[in-house]
């Protein structure tokens, strides 16, 4: 479960691509959407959303439903904008081969990745397995930075992208997931006014209609990828918090199918730009995949942002992992490679 203390100290990094644009259009907000979503949609910015569409308080509390102006793009065009030239990544036109690159920079651990339409460092990192904090790293790029079509990303300590196997660009056959481990009984010592706090949330969704589990694994790998989170990892987050059930609700009272707090909630809220209904499927899967995109962005590896959401990444760099925490993230990260 996403621990809320850490919300202070922590941002969501973004990278946009620049687009060719030809004017506005009117698009309607679906549920889950932001104005960061909007902005890595549609390659601009959020700020030139915000402004365009006069939205009060940075464009935080959109809804779905909504309907805002994004620009459009030149039908049918390819070109690239001018490439950036901050940072180490050299620039070429789309589909220029990485090759090019000389192959004495980079050390056998790495490869270069040429960045395409609809490309963000979110997007990358997760493809290819690695920090966002390291491939931003490797690459003199911050989490502002604007990524240009045809721009070449050095990729740190990578082998085949996520989800295919070696030598393959088809993503592999998932398998149905083993079931997760048992969660630790209620301690007899543990508060009554929480305790009932836990009744409470655990008769509200036992009277709330909820997704299949056929129908929750759809939705988080929908999540995951509309935020640029690789979906494996979501899917193998919820599955080892609740099993894919939203009426799951723990002795702390961790709420539904991604076990997040209500404080925890908040700071969810923050992320996606307006109020999210833990007690809502979709709403609680989006404020899962949020925290943990956010947690990944500022982690220094995947294990520790997995680690980070049980345990809380303040804690898990002050303390370093509890036993229980190491044994979450290599459930986890065993579940993955079977979604």
């Amino acid at each position: 479960m996403p621990f809320a203390a850490d919300a202070v100290a922590l941002a969501p990094a973004h990278a946009f691509v620049a687009p060719v644009t030809t004017g506005w259009k009117t698009i309607t907000l679906r549920p889950g959407d932001t104005v960061w979503d909007l902005a890595l949609r549609h390659h601009t910015t959020p700020a030139q959303i915000v402004a365009k569409n006069r939205l009060a308080d940075g464009g935080r509390m959109v809804h779905p439903g909504q309907r805002l102006l994004v620009p459009g793009t030149a039908a049918g065009s390819s070109a690239p904008s001018k490439p950036a030239t901050a940072g180490r990544p050299s620039s070429a036109p789309a589909g220029s081969p990485a090759s090019s690159t000389p192959s004495s920079s980079l050390s056998s651990s790495q490869r270069v990745y040429t960045v395409v339409r609809g490309d963000t460092l979110y997007g990358i990192a997760g493809r290819y397995k690695v920090s966002l904090t390291k491939l931003m790293s490797a690459n003199g790029l911050r989490g502002s930075s604007i990524l240009r079509i045809g721009q070449r990303v050095v990729v740190p300590g990578t082998g085949a992208p996520s989800g295919t196997k070696p030598g393959t660009s088809t993503p592999t056959r998932p398998t149905p997931p083993k079931p997760a481990p048992s969660r630790p009984t209620t301690p007899t010592t543990w508060p009554d006014a929480t305790k009932a706090t836990v009744a409470q949330s655990k008769a509200r969704l036992a009277a709330t209609a909820v997704p299949s589990r056929t129908q929750t694994a759809a939705m988080i790998r929908a999540t995951a990828l509309r935020h640029g989170v690789d979906p494996r990892l979501a899917l193998a987050v919820g599955w080892r918090e609740s099993s894919w059930n939203q009426r799951s609700v723990s002795y702390v009272n961790a709420l539904g199918v991604m076990q997040v707090m209500p404080t925890s909630g908040i700071w969810a809220s923050q992320l996606a730009g307006r109020t999210l209904d833990l007690y809502d499927a979709q709403d609680n899967i989006t404020a899962g995949v949020l925290i943990l995109r956010s947690l990944q962005s500022q982690a220094d590896s995947r294990e520790q942002a997995v680690g980070a959401y049980y345990q809380g990444l303040y804690s898990v760099r002050k303390n370093g992992m509890f036993t229980s925490t190491k044994a979450y993230v290599a459930s986890v990260l065993e579940l993955a490679k079977t979604m």
